[in-house]
């Protein structure tokens, strides 16, 4: 069941208005009424939303105790959507044209019968799709989270919110906002009273003469995230220099390692990017190139230890969704049990990486940046650990 099992991938939102105080039966008539192949919503390209209650591509069953788990309401969006395919439609095309063309003189079809032969390919290959032969379709997991609020969505790209924005507002009556690095920014650094700070950021020059004033991946001039990107940086140069143990504003700490990918991308668009895929990416001499050629990091896969608890996965700079999470096993032969340990798991890692990247926000806003960001530029130039340390 999506987030229930295997890797977890998500990217989160933040849900308008109050979480209710308990999920109950008209959550799941909602859903119901919403259901996919009953009350679907279509766009303009044809293809059709609705939900599904997750167990598979039919599953229309909402159940209490299936889909509410330890304050979590666990549901997938299911997208239909026809696939016609071209290859039959060619095919179909050539048929008809031959056949309308077959008394031509000239031996040729005129571009009157090519267009009937087209409108005829389509009608015929239309025709069949009725049936649902050409139907294709897809499950993506969704979770709302009560006691955050917040809404986690099976997918890191953004290809498909719409939709589900759409479908949410329709079942729900209530919106949501993207978590972004820039957002919880403002929202980090409300609490230190430095929205002011959050608002004058600008990207820092990590490379004096090469870093760029903007970033192109960031359209929106008030976005700030490309704090993101900075927080990827900050955190190689703090494992690498100061070591792998980062102390959090809640008393504890997070034992972090970079993993397996790393992938970089120039800010002006102009000199491509550049994945690397290994055990220790971040300790391959091209990978430190890459930044000092101007690049920043975009991805990152990530080891992290809390409480004990070892997650493994990817980290999307300026959305922070998470990618292919492994999580802790769980030793629990009850089967609800289990399932309500992914749901406290899930929330461990989403806290962890918030305190995390609180962590980098709090040095970011510091008035010391200054001095954290000339270590960091000393850092790059190949200055070595005690160096960099010690520096300032």
């Amino acid at each position: 069941m999506g987030f229930f099992s295997g890797r977890v991938t998500f990217a989160r939102y933040r849900l308008h208005g109050q979480p209710p105080m308990m999920f109950g039966e008209e959550h799941l008539d909602q859903l119901a009424a919403n259901q996919a192949g009953r009350q679907r919503i279509a766009s303009s390209d044809g293809i059709e939303i609705g939900w599904s209650a997750g167990d598979h591509i039919l599953d229309v069953k909402f159940d209490l105790a299936k889909n509410i788990i330890n304050d979590m309401l666990h549901i997938a969006m299911r997208i239909d959507q026809q696939k016609l395919p071209s290859d039959l439609l060619k095919a179909y095309y050539a048929i008809d044209l031959q056949a309308l063309s077959a008394n031509n003189p000239s031996g040729h079809a005129s571009a009157k019968q090519k267009r009937e032969a087209r409108e005829s390919a389509r009608e015929r290959l239309e025709d069949e799709a009725r049936d649902g032969r050409y139907l294709k379709r897809k499950l993506i997991p969704v979770v709302w989270d009560r006691l955050s609020n917040e809404l986690l969505f099976g997918v890191t790209s953004l290809a498909q919110v719409d939709r589900l924005l759409t479908l949410w507002q329709q079942t729900f009556g209530v919106g949501f906002e993207a978590i972004t690095a820039g957002r919880q920014a403002y929202r980090m650094s409300e609490v230190r009273e430095q929205t002011r700070s959050v608002d004058d950021a600008s990207p820092s020059v990590f490379v004096p003469g090469i870093s760029p004033q903007d970033v192109a991946w960031v359209l929106d001039e008030t976005s700030r995230d490309f704090l993101g990107n900075e927080f990827l940086l900050w955190l190689w140069y703090t494992l690498e220099v100061e070591g792998d143990a980062i102390p959090l504003s809640d008393g504890t700490e997070a034992v972090v390692m970079m993993a397996r990918t790393l992938v970089l991308e120039c800010p002006r668009a102009m000199t491509g990017h550049e994945t690397i895929t290994c055990e220790g990416p971040t300790r391959l001499p091209e990978a430190k190139k890459a930044v000092q050629s101007g690049k920043m990091p975009r991805k990152a896969g990530l080891t992290l230890v809390r409480h004990n608890e070892q997650y493994e996965f990817t980290l999307h700079a300026e959305t922070l969704a998470i990618g292919s999470a492994k999580m802790p096993p769980i030793e629990e032969s009850d089967a609800r049990v289990a399932l309500e340990e992914r749901a406290t798991q899930i929330r461990h890692l989403t806290e962890s990486v918030d305190l995390l990247f609180d962590a980098f926000v709090a040095q970011r806003l510091a008035d010391e940046w200054p001095e954290t960001l000339a270590k960091i530029q000393k850092w790059l130039q190949g200055g070595d650990r005690r160096q960099s340390a010690m520096m300032g």
